[in-house]
């Protein structure tokens, strides 16, 4: 991973942590240690998923643009279904408090978007290259 990638990661994993860790208290005095449970392993669920998402977005990133994208986009479709999927698998269990762990995987999912979006935007990195107008044959090089 490159660095700016680690900002956008510490970034998102901080506030996603600073989210979770007050659900995994509110779900404990609401369900008692089941609550907690739950909570716990939704924040789990969330940083790992993402994690590995942006993992493999900046591996994808040194490959091509494209492949980037490809990634992200298949990435946050991945993660979407499987999360959909172990809310659905879990609704009903009684090892933990299913309803704690949905509404952590949920908050924790919008607070880890939103981390990785103030990541990029803090960033401020060029998304073009400066001296060139992007037409072909009409670059800064150029001699007409």
């Amino acid at each position: 991973m490159q660095a700016n990638d680690i900002r956008v990661l510490k970034s998102a994993a901080l506030l996603t942590a600073a989210a979770g860790l007050p659900a995994i208290v509110v779900a404990s005095v609401v369900a008692g240690v089941q609550g907690a449970i739950g909570a716990g392993i939704g924040l789990a669920l969330v940083a790992v998923f993402f994690t590995v998402g942006l993992v493999v977005v900046s591996w994808a990133g040194r490959i091509s643009p494209a492949a980037m994208m490809l990634a992200a986009v298949s990435g946050y479709l991945v993660k979407v279904l499987l999360i959909m999927a172990f809310l659905k698998a879990f609704e009903d269990t009684t090892a933990f408090h299913p309803r704690a762990f949905a509404w952590t995987v949920i908050v924790c999912t919008l607070v880890w978007t939103v981390g990785e979006m103030r990541g990029f935007v803090k960033l401020k990195m060029l998304y073009v290259e400066p001296g060139r107008d992007g037409l072909p044959g009409r670059g800064s090089s150029d001699v007409a």
